[in-house]
Order: structure tokens, then C-alpha cells, then sequence
């Protein structure tokens, strides 16, 4: 049976119309994506792919992984999306804990294991297993079905409102859930999609010569403003994956006039639990605005933020208890600690997982971060806990220095003391050219803690 995400892509590449562009002189239309689906579909029904088998999909942003997806949902099985450039080690752990014996890589269909997993009746439905990092250090598999995610897709489409003359540049990798759902919506519209395989202020600068619509992650948006490209067709700027501090809001409106649309979900949730967009996003930067349509939520007495949503997971693959306890009562425990602001807004105030223990003492590494970030010479900062024999956790901080400015720990550290407590002020700096980040473009906070040991030794 083919499930709805399959016809939903598979009607998307009928009808286009332009060819999907990549950044690195790629291009292929939707016939011959078509064609892909089809080749790929045919051999893993070949080879014994039986109904809502996990099968292994290299991604890197290049057009025909999207024809190979396709493939694998015609076939009847559900993708695990895993980057070309993925290491080793990862990978072999991904394949133990999917279980897969198929892994497509363009046109190429190996056999990674010599039988087929065990039925599983969660994965019934299921398109996609996307594994996200664990806080134990073991992955998590959250189970993506089709039916809510193109119900989910059927919301965002009528909350951006894709246009079919728009050009997309998306330097998102497809790997990612935010980078998948915007693939999907831009080739629904009829749209004009072009993808980077891996980013570089070069090849976003020549995208964006003709982008209407951006998408990525603020760690591009930072990268991006430290010599802002012309951009002179652009009308919408979305973001998310990470928090968007308010001073880089800020810089991106004198980037561009397009509007700006920060959005905040999880992929346990669906994605896009909540959005700031024009003409709420100038006054309302700092907060990361509203629940979007079917979505509910409520701030547990201990701060952290929890989502109910249709669109959500169907759970985590081979883990029914820590799925239990991502949950309570329907609501799924995001980790995320929030605020509601007198405006309506929900505003993030940190990671529970991130939070520091000074001394016993609680603080935020993200109210930090913001701090810092608005003295004049700085352009971005990232803070970490980082062990200490007498208080237990200290504050220390990345920063990346704005070009042209200067600015010291000495300096800094004084500018901190005359505008927050002595307890928050970062015990060392570390000045960086980029602030560290993880697989999807998010800050690493263990980067800043590993800055640390390395200083130590």
C-alpha cells in the first residue's frame, strides 16, 4: 500500500515543472526523478523488501536523493535518512539499532545485513525513522507516520503560503526534519528548488541571487551577516532548529526586508509547534510566538515547555518505555524550559538538560548567550557547563568577535559584572572564528565544554 507522503511527492514531481537545481551544477526534472523512484522501487521489491521494512537512505542534498526517498516509499518501506558524509561509527550504529539490511545511495542498492528485522507494529504506516542524538549517548528513533505528516504538511502550507513562482534555496540537509518538510512543501507548490549540498558564503551568495524564500538554521543566518550577500529577490526568511536570539533578528532585518518566520518543533511533535511571522516577528523577536493550528501545549510547574499534537510520532523505535516517559498526560516533555510573556508569546529560557548548577546556583546557558551577544564588539556566543572541583559546574563561553572589532576576556567579563549577577559571568572565553556547531547546523554546547578540557590539559 502506498502510504500518503508517497502520493503527495509522487504527484508533486508529475506536475513540475522546473528542475530541482543543486548548488553544486545538479539539476534534474521531474521525470527523471520519477525514474529514480521507479528504478529504486523495482529492485528493493526485487530483492524481498517486505511492508514497513526500515531501509538506509544516503542524503546530501543532492536532487536524486529525493527520487530515491520516493523509490523507498513506493516500494511500501520506510526511509531512515543517514548524511553521506555520516561517520563510520555512527552509521554502524544506526544500522544495529534499525536492524536494516538495505541501504540506497543514489541508484545503488546494497545489502548491509543478510535478514530482514523483526515485524515491528509501531513502524504500521510509518515513513520515516529520523534518529536524533540521546541524552544516555545512544540515539533515539522517532517514528515518522505518513498520514500525520502530510496532515502536518497540509498545515504549513496555509500558514507560509508557498508560491509556485518562488525560488527556495534550502542549505538545510534532508536529513534533518526541518530541510525534508520544506523539500516537500516547495515541490507541492510547484516551486523552483535549489539545494546546497554543503554550505559556503560562495555558494549561498550565488543562490540567493535569485532566492525568494531561505531556509536554514540562525548558525547560516550568523554566517551569512558577517559579509551580507545581495539578496534582492527575497521575501521570506525562515528559520529554526535552534533559538533565534534577538539581536540577530535584528541584524537579519537589515539584511533583507523579507519577512521573518521563526518556527520551533520538534520532530517527536511533528515540527512547527509554534511560529513567529510578520507581522508579529519584530516586536515579538526574543519568543518564538504562538502554537500553530491543532497544536496545544502547557508550562509544567517546573518550567518546561510540553506539547499535545496530532502530528506527532508514533513513537520511539524499539524503546516503548522511554516512549512512556517522553510523555505525560499526552503532552510530550520537550526538555525545553518556557515562559509565557504578556503579549501571548511562549519565550525559551533554556535547556533542562543544559541548565548549569553553579554552586547549587541555577542558570540558563541561553540568557547568557543573548547577554553577551549584545555587547557591540561581539557577534555571537555560545556558554557551557563545564566541571569544577568546588562549585561543581562553571560558565564558560565561545565568542566570535564581529569583524573588524575588539574586544577581550578582561573587557568582557567587566561588561558582564556591570549588567548581570557575578554567579553568570563565564569563568573563561574562548574567541572563535565560528561558533561550533553539531550535524544540523545547531550549536554543540559540548564543543565549549571540550574548548575547556583541551585549555586544561
Amino acid at each position: 500500500m502506498t502510504g500518503a507522503l508517497a502520493v503527495w511527492l509522487g504527484d508533486a514531481l508529475t506536475a513540475l515543472t522546473h528542475p530541482v537545481g543543486s548548488a553544486a551544477a545538479e539539476r534534474c526534472s521531474g521525470a527523471e526523478l520519477l525514474k529514480v523512484a521507479d528504478r529504486v522501487a523495482t529492485t528493493l521489491r526485487a530483492k524481498g523488501a517486505t511492508p514497513d521494512e526500515p531501509v538506509h537512505l544516503r542524503m546530501g542534498n543532492r536532487p536524486a536523493d529525493i527520487g530515491a526517498l520516493l523509490g523507498i516509499w513506493r516500494a511500501g518501506a520506510i526511509a531512515v535518512p543517514v548524511h553521506v558524509s555520516a561517520a563510520s561509527t555512527t552509521i554502524a550504529r544506526l544500522e544495529d539499532l534499525s536492524r536494516a539490511r538495505f541501504l540506497v545511495n543514489g541508484d545503488r542498492i546494497d545489502e548491509i545485513a543478510p535478514t530482514p528485522p523483526p515485524a515491528r507494529p509501531l513502524l504500521a504506516g510509518a515513513a520515516l525513522i529520523m534518529f536524533t542524538s540521546g541524552t544516555t549517548g545512544v540515539p533515539k528513533g522517532a517514528v515518522v507516520g505518513h498520514d500525520r505528516m502530510a496532515a502536518k504538511l497540509k498545515v504549513l502550507d496555509g500558514l507560509l503560503n508557498f508560491r509556485s513562482d518562488d525560488v527556495v534555496l534550502l542549505p538545510l540537509q534532508m536529513t534533518f526534519i526541518f530541510g525534508l518538510w520544506v523539500m516537500l512543501l516547495t515541490l507541492s507548490r510547484g516551486a523552483r528548488l535549489v539545494l546546497v549540498p554543503k554550505f559556503s558564503p560562495d555558494v549561498m551568495a550565488i543562490g540567493l541571487r535569485d532566492a525568494t524564500v531561505l531556509a536554514a538554521v540562525p548558525s547560516v543566518y550568523r554566517a551569512l551577516l558577517l559579509d551580507p550577500p545581495p539578496a534582492p529577490m527575497l521575501r521570506m526568511m525562515m528559520t529554526g532548529g535552534e533559538v533565534l536570539p534577538p539581536h540577530l533578528a535584528q541584524a537579519m532585518t537589515k539584511f533583507s526586508s523579507a519577512g521573518i518566520f521563526d518556527l520551533y518543533g520538534l520532530t517527536e511533535t511533528g515540527t512547527c509547534d509554534f511560529c513567529l511571522a510578520p507581522p508579529d516577528a519584530p516586536h515579538g523577536f526574543g519568543s518564538i510566538g504562538r502554537a500553530t493550528p491543532q497544536v496545544e501545549y502547557r508550562i509544567a510547574p517546573n518550567g518546561e515547555l510540553q506539547i499535545k499534537s496530532p502530528f506527532g510520532m508514533l513513537g520511539f523505535l524499539d524503546a516503548r518505555e522511554l516512549t512512556a516517559a517522553s510523555f505525560a498526560d499526552g503532552y510530550y516533555r520537550t526538555g525545553d524550559l518556557a515562559r509565557e510573556m504578556p503579549d501571548g508569546f511562549v519565550q525559551l529560557i533554556g535547556r533542562a538538560k543544559e541548565i548549569i548548577s553553579r554552586g547549587g546556583t541555577k542558570i540558563a546557558p541561553l540568557e547568557i548567550d543573548n547577554l553577551i551577544a549584545e555587547h557591540p564588539a561581539v557577534a555571537a556566543a555560545l556558554c557551557a557547563g563545564v566541571p569544577d572541583e568546588r562549585l561543581g559546574e562553571v560558565v564558560h563561553a565561545a565568542i566570535v568577535r564581529r569583524d573588524g572589532a575588539s574586544v577581550d576576556a578582561v573587557e568582557l567579563r567587566e561588561w558582564l559584572l556591570k549588567r548581570t549577577e557575578r554567579y553568570k559571568v563565564p569563568e573563561a572565553f574562548y574567541f572563535v572564528d565560528a561558533l561550533p556547531v553539531g550535524g544540523t547546523g545547531k550549536g554543540d554546547r559540548r564543543a565549549v565544554t571540550a574548548m575547556a578540557a583541551k585549555a586544561a590539559d
